[in-house]
């Protein structure tokens, strides 16, 4: 059966941040340990890693994993992309450029970020290389069929996705009525909560709640997650059905 699980669940800083102080019993609790928000979908014959975050080398080799299939970039944000350039050694590895699905808006960005990636050099010097293709509507990757849809991060697309009844909505302050025919009927939604007070590029805790509901999911998680949630204290006051994220989480899709 497939499997997505959350390699992190952080905001843009992740959590701790750099140069804030916590309470000792708020870092007490590893699951107040966010690392920036990606998912790894493992399906019975190969892997695809959504986002390349800062940490992405350290989220994939914590799981053993040492095959992607292909990746899926939602959108060319810093805490989503920045990992890309350790993608180098699966090229190494395969002697293949890594394929990498993404909107066309965000392939140029990455062109311009990692240029270096789309030159020549002299044989023995490593850079990534990267395959950049549009995203599909649907897509199939290690023995998944994988339909995505458009949400809006403010003014900027980002790529939402869906794998049987599991979705996952990184990054978002609206949910275009195209995108809502794609989130009927399912056992889990993985969805953006950043933060409590209003946002003007994602959902904030109360939006977050009120998406939840109209979508209906069975269970849903909140992801994206700043400071302003200590884990335990937070979840008690959900309703049933809802919960925070943590990294790790692993959801059988």
């Amino acid at each position: 059966m497939p499997r997505a699980i959350l390699l992190g669940s952080g905001t843009s800083n992740g959590i701790p941040t750099l140069g804030r102080a916590y309470p000792p019993e708020f870092l007490a609790n590893p699951k107040n340990h966010r690392l920036r928000s990606s998912l790894m979908l493992m399906g019975p014959t190969g892997n695809l890693l959504v986002d390349c975050t800062p940490e992405m080398r350290l989220q994939v080799t914590g799981l053993g994993i040492t095959d992607i299939e292909a990746v899926l970039v939602t959108h060319a944000h810093a805490d989503h992309v920045m990992g890309m350039d350790d993608l180098r050694s699966l090229s190494l590895k395969t002697g293949q450029p890594v394929r990498v699905y993404t909107l066309e808006e965000h392939a140029q960005t990455i062109k311009e970020i990692f240029p270096y990636a789309f030159k020549e050099f002299p044989q023995g010097i490593l850079v990534p290389r990267f395959d950049l293709q549009p995203v599909p509507e649907r897509l199939q990757i290690g023995g998944m069929d994988i339909t995505t849809f458009i949400v809006d991060h403010g003014k900027i697309r980002v790529t939402g996705l869906r794998v049987n009844r599991f979705a996952y909505i990184t990054d978002v302050s609206r949910i275009p009525p195209a995108a809502r025919e794609h989130l009927y009927d399912l056992d889990c939604l993985v969805l953006d909560a950043c933060r409590y007070k209003p946002h003007p590029n994602h959902f904030n805790m109360e939006q977050a709640l009120e998406a939840a509901a109209e979508i209906g999911a069975r269970q849903t998680y909140f992801t994206h997650l700043s400071d302003d949630f200590d884990h335990d204290k937070v979840n008690m006051d959900l309703p049933p059905g809802v919960e925070l994220a943590y990294d790790g989480l692993s959801i059988e899709i």
